[in-house]
């Protein structure tokens, strides 16, 4: 029996799909905006978004799984407010703003493949979907929520009882709506946020709309998309804490607008990553991504391990040392699971079912990925070296997607520097010089690794 957290109700609910018929769950996550290279606390949200995904196909379910990629660009914070993030990175980096879009799409999604982050059953992007935006703005203009200025159109909140407290019961004296544009004196109140924005001449992205040249407001990307491809009301909407008190609030809003339903059944939010005890923050200088992380020997797959640590709703503190740790203990963790590969010794049937009874319990009870670690452990460390065990492993590691059964490669997943000094051994052999070879496999080893020499060649191992 599935239980999930809904941030909606604050409590766990049984799980059960709309679509009982056909055992499908229809679900949507928030996904980047591709301005700038995903960072190790966004790559928290979409593990824990996969896990969720994996989990449910390991219950059996069928999966409509929508994420979007806002390549339109939305403002320099989660209010809409300041400068436009597509167009200030184009410029910095003297690139139209589809050009950075295409880059940072790619990076994220080489980043997805190195945590087995698995494709979503749809990728919506932005820029795709400009004309779907635009019909659902008029259906909510055509329903009464909202109103036209003369610099847009906007979302009018006093048409909602609960505006602003259906998951975050915020006090809307503190809430800041937001719009992609200045404050506008003919907002009727101060909480509307902006819908569809008319284009200033100097606005790089816009489109030909109802209303002229035009641009869409932030939230409305997400609302239209869930919409058109998962209906009116679907199964789980995924995303961090962060979207919960506007982002979320507002597509709420926008569907009740729209539709007169809030648009999910079941809303579930990721926490945010804590770095050393405080803030990611690009002026402490501690804002790491998956390639920080490989330039420093961490295995990418090594940080989906650390994520498993804590509970998703709970904040999770990096530091450098819990990393390697995480590092150390999935290596061993692999061993282990090897040791069992090849047993030949008979498992018992009984404990073999207690074990998979005891990580469904974890996985099914809100995604419970601590308690299903130490489950994993425990069979992994198990006396008797049975072909079981490893069968059982290796359906555990369907969700945990740590690649348990994985070789050691050669010359693969380390920094450029190890990457530097293993060709640099290799030409101190091919020239005979074995002192200066012994020399480098030193320095690789104080390096955290060690370098045994093979008929294939030099294999590097992690200490």
């Amino acid at each position: 029996m599935l239980k999930l957290y809904n941030t909606l109700t604050k409590e766990k609910e049984i799980f059960e799909p709309i679509d009982k018929e056909n055992n499908l769950v229809r679900m949507y996550s928030c996904g980047l905006t591709v301005y700038n290279y995903a960072h190790i606390g966004n790559m928290r949200t979409y593990i824990f978004m996969d896990t969720l995904r994996k989990v449910l196909k390991y219950n059996g379910y069928k999966l409509l799984h929508v994420m979007n990629i806002t390549d339109v660009g939305h403002l320099t914070s989660d209010a809409d407010e300041g400068e436009d993030k597509m167009a200030k990175s184009a410029r910095e980096q003297n690139k139209s703003v589809y050009e950075i879009a295409k880059m940072y799409t790619e990076a994220y999604q080489k980043d997805f493949k190195k945590l087995n982050i698995e494709d979503t059953e749809i990728l919506a992007k932005a820029t795709d979907h400009i004309k779907d935006m635009e019909e659902y703005v008029k259906k909510i203009l055509e329903n009464g929520y909202a109103y036209e200025t003369s610099k847009g159109v906007y979302f009018d909140t006093s048409k909602l009882k609960n505006y602003g407290r259906m998951l975050s019961n915020n006090n809307l004296d503190d809430l800041k709506a937001g719009a992609r544009i200045e404050v506008d004196n003919e907002k009727r109140n101060p909480h509307d946020f902006a819908l569809w924005i008319k284009a200033p001449k100097e606005h790089i992205m816009k489109w030909d709309s109802f209303m002229g040249l035009c641009y869409p407001g932030w939230h409305i990307e997400c609302s239209a998309m869930s919409r058109k491809y998962l209906g009116d009301v679907f199964d789980i909407h995924t995303g961090g804490v962060d979207h919960i008190p506007i982002h979320h609030e507002n597509e709420i809003a926008q569907a009740i607008g729209a539709t007169g339903k809030v648009p999910a059944k079941i809303w579930m939010h990721v926490e945010f990553l804590q770095i050393n005890g405080g803030k990611m923050s690009k002026s402490l200088g501690n804002v790491y991504t998956i390639t920080d992380l490989e330039n420093k020997g961490i295995e990418p797959l090594a940080y989906r391990y650390f994520t498993f640590s804590a509970n998703y709703r709970t904040k999770l503190n990096f530091t450098w040392d819990a990393i390697k740790s995480a590092q150390v203990a999935l290596n061993r963790l692999r061993e282990a699971t090897k040791q069992h590969k090849n047993g030949v010794d008979e498992a018992d049937d009984t404990k073999i079912q207690e074990y998979l009874d005891r990580f469904n319990n974890a996985v099914n009870d809100d995604i419970n990925m601590p308690l299903a670690i130490a489950v994993v452990w425990d069979v992994a460390r198990e006396q008797v070296k049975s072909k079981k065990y490893f069968d059982l492993l290796m359906k555990f590691d369907y969700i945990l997607s740590l690649d348990l059964d994985k070789e050691e490669s050669k010359e693969e997943n380390y920094p450029q520097e190890i990457a530097d000094l293993l060709e640099e051994r290799k030409i101190a052999r091919q020239n005979k010089d074995y002192s200066k070879s012994d020399e480098i496999r030193d320095k690789i080893y104080s390096l955290g690794y060690e370098v045994k020499d093979t008929r294939e060649g030099q294999m590097l191992k992690k200490l």
